[in-house]
């Protein structure tokens, strides 16, 4: 309609104005003054310039009519519902024309959508899936997940995290499916996930009738209603929506000799498919996909594209069970494609489908544009997904936004209370993780942002051992991040160093949220609580184990302390033993951590006895102790009150003093600081006043609810500032 009215406005200004405009200057004389002639003595030629004017006027005319009455039709125009099929009329009941149109989807109704995920890796694209749906989404959501534990873990703290209304998860283990599966030879890099979406009918719940099938490869470029509104067109017999296949794999002519599975011409592609379930399992499918892939694997010997060379040779043999999607709902990129004939516009697009081991990096003369797209949801801030679906009675009752309208919010530390009950979204293991623990080993752990990133590879070179670190970042930071790791043959080879992504949100750092994180993913018996800045001396990851191998720390509730130390100058050649730290004290080039700022803190620690101590000794605990300790991984949690700078790991020293831990000073271990920028909390604690009459505050209520929890023995501390 709005092409037709350009072409309308443009026949009146070329059919009219223009040549008004150059009757004009013919009338007009070249110095400004209008031409004495009289019209009886026109020339030819301008009496036929006038003759085409009132032409053109008249053929102006006939067009408003047409278009005025071409407006009115359109806007006269009545759609009657027919099933599957509207028709549409005039208001005079006339039949204009009759089209073919799926019905809306009830905008409650909810969306099925399946999708096999195994392994850290997939975990993390499967997120970009996911924030391309929400993105899109006017319908409430339910995502199957066929998944391994590792793939479970990181999804079901994402989802948990993440608290996006009127979105349910349910997982299924692969574990309990594989046997399904496993005896079909595979030569896909999937391995065996690339043949569970094969076992649908049967894994999902008996009540589901229909589901999208999606790879984790892909993304959407429109609401997810549209592909679900398609299974109205499956008609008779037809339980499968495939797109047809776009590369010439299954013609068996990409080389000599190349011998694909059976397939329907082109064949299709399974990284977007429609699952009529109740159709299937009415059909027998296990058993009618089961028959077929042990005919052909007696030639075939094995799948070379997973389970879609099963489908395929499932639909040669049976074509009535496929309906043919639109190839607009699964653009193939990869290499060997035709998906450019695919579409022909951007708004002719639906569904990305990265199907390459390369992924991005794929040949395709607009591969900028759809890497472009991919990036933007990758770095897209999934907090703005959170936004409720209205009209729609499945409201989920939110415990936290529970809590956070019981605080006041005319109390002027309401922000420093919030942040102790928002739950950050948090995606475990961002990158492959792989370890297997000892007997008496032990994790570091830490925490940073992304202003403390320089110090990741020096602190994993100077510690060997398992690493859990919680990183809090934004989601363009954390892409980041995964280059920054990736593009490290260092870190690459580390599969022992756990990194979790904890999303930012709120105005302060939640630095002990993220010790919290970074604690309760430690799978070894101890752990060694550090900050990133913070390098351990060379070798000290074995001698902890040792430590906690000689010292009683099973039956005994203990604490060991490595005493730490720092440096102000950015190079130092970093001490080998005992003797050369103590060497560079007495030269002044290391000193006792911040003694000359903050001696309470390390004071306990009783560096004058550690100069020449040979066994480890025990220490008492003092106000303000906050020691770097390895102790038990079941180590009571940070309190999640304290946020940015200040009182965030006094406050943890103090609860294990008050649950009876005792604190033990290692001779031979030591951990120097390295000197960088102050952080912003640093800069705010300093700056604001607010700030530091709201960390007494909830100092204060930290003392008296660790009184109460913990009786007499707790009454010491409500005295602590006295």
């Amino acid at each position: 309609m709005v092409r037709l009215k350009k072409k309308f406005l443009f026949l009146l200004l070329g059919g009219t104005a223009v040549p008004i405009l150059i009757l004009f200057c013919a009338l007009w004389s070249n110095d400004g003054t209008h031409r004495s002639d009289d019209v009886m003595g026109f020339t030819n030629r301008e009496a036929k310039l006038a003759q085409r004017v009132r032409e053109v006027e008249e053929q102006n005319q006939i067009l408003r009519r047409q278009l005025s009455l071409s407006q009115n039709q359109l806007l006269n125009i009545q759609y009657v519902s027919n099933g599957d099929n509207e028709t549409r009329h005039a208001v005079d009941g006339s039949q204009i024309k009759c089209i073919s149109s799926e019905p809306d989807v009830p905008k409650c109704e909810v969306i099925q959508i399946a999708i096999v995920c195994a392994g850290y890796n997939a975990s993390r694209d499967v997120v970009t899936l996911i924030k391309s749906i929400l993105f899109f989404r006017k319908n409430p959501l339910h995502f199957h997940f066929i998944s391994d534990q590792a793939a479970q873990l990181v999804l079901k703290t994402l989802f948990s995290t993440w608290n996006v209304p009127e979105v349910e998860v349910s997982f299924y283990v692969s574990d309990s499916i594989k046997n399904g599966v496993s005896w079909i030879p595979n030569k896909h890099y999937s391995g065996v996930y690339g043949l569970m979406k094969l076992t649908l009918p049967k894994t999902l719940p008996t009540d589901l009738e229909k589901t999208i099938v999606l790879d984790t490869d892909v993304i959407l470029a429109t609401d997810i209603a549209e592909l679900w509104k398609m299974f109205h067109k499956l008609k008779d017999k037809q339980a499968i929506g495939l797109v047809e296949n776009q590369s010439d794999w299954y013609l068996g002519k990409l080389w000599k000799n190349h011998r694909p599975w059976p397939a329907l011409g082109r064949g299709f592609n399974t990284g977007v498919i429609l699952l009529d379930l109740s159709q299937l399992r009415q059909k027998n499918w296990m058993q009618m996909w089961r028959l077929i892939a042990e005919r052909e694997l007696m030639s075939m010997l094995s799948t070379s594209l997973a389970d879609q060379d099963i489908f395929n040779a499932v639909i040669k043999q049976h074509p009535y069970l496929v309906f043919h999607l639109p190839c607009h709902w699964n653009v193939q990129l990869s290499d060997n494609t035709r998906s450019e004939l695919c579409y022909s516009e951007v708004s002719d697009l639906k569904i990305i489908h990265w199907n390459s081991p390369k992924k991005l990096k794929v040949k395709n003369k607009h591969v900028e544009f759809f890497r472009n797209l991919y990036m933007t949801f990758e770095e897209y801030d999934g907090n703005l997904l959170r936004r409720e679906l209205f009209g729609c009675d499945m409201a989920q009752t939110n415990p936290v936004q529970v809590q956070l309208s019981q605080l006041n919010e005319d109390d002027e530390c309401y922000e420093f209370r919030r942040e102790r009950i928002v739950i950050h979204r948090t995606h475990l293991y961002y990158i492959e993780y792989n370890y297997q623990p000892t007997t008496d080993d032990v994790t570091l752990v830490a925490q940073l942002s992304m202003d403390r990133l320089q110090m990741l590879e020096t602190i994993c070179k100077h510690w060997e051992g398992p690493i859990s670190l919680a990183l809090y970042l934004s989601d363009a930071e954390a892409q980041q991040f995964l280059r920054y790791a990736t593009g490290s043959e260092f870190l690459q080879s580390r599969k022992n160093v756990g990194y979790h992504v904890v999303y930012k949100d709120g105005q302060f750092y939640p630095v002990n949220y993220l010790r919290n994180v970074a604690l309760k993913q430690v799978v070894t018996p101890y752990v060694f609580l550090l900050d990133i800045d913070f390098l351990p001396m060379f070798n000290l990851y074995d001698y902890l184990k040792k430590a906690v191998s000689m010292i009683d720390m099973t039956s005994q509730k203990k604490a060991l302390i490595v005493p730490a130390f720092e440096t102000q100058r950015y190079r130092l050649t970093f001490p080998k033993s005992k003797a050369d730290l103590l060497s560079m004290l007495d030269m002044g080039t290391l000193f006792t951590f911040r003694y000359h700022v903050w001696p309470k803190g390390h004071a306990p620690t009783n560096f004058a006895k550690w100069r020449t101590a040979t066994m480890p000794y025990t220490v008492q605990w003092e106000a303000d102790f906050e020691p770097y300790i390895v102790v038990s991984k079941d180590v009571p949690e940070y309190d999640q009150r304290f946020v940015g700078f200040g009182w965030n790991k006094v406050s943890h020293t103090m609860e294990l003093d008050a649950q009876g831990y005792e604190f033990v000073v290692l001779p031979n271990a030591f951990i120097i600081h390295m000197p960088h920028a102050p952080s912003f909390d640093i800069a705010k604690f300093r700056s604001s006043t607010l700030y530091r009459r709201c960390l007494k505050v909830l100092k204060s209520e930290f003392q008296r609810d660790l009184s109460k929890k913990y009786g007499i023995k707790a009454l010491k501390y409500l005295s602590v500032d006295r």
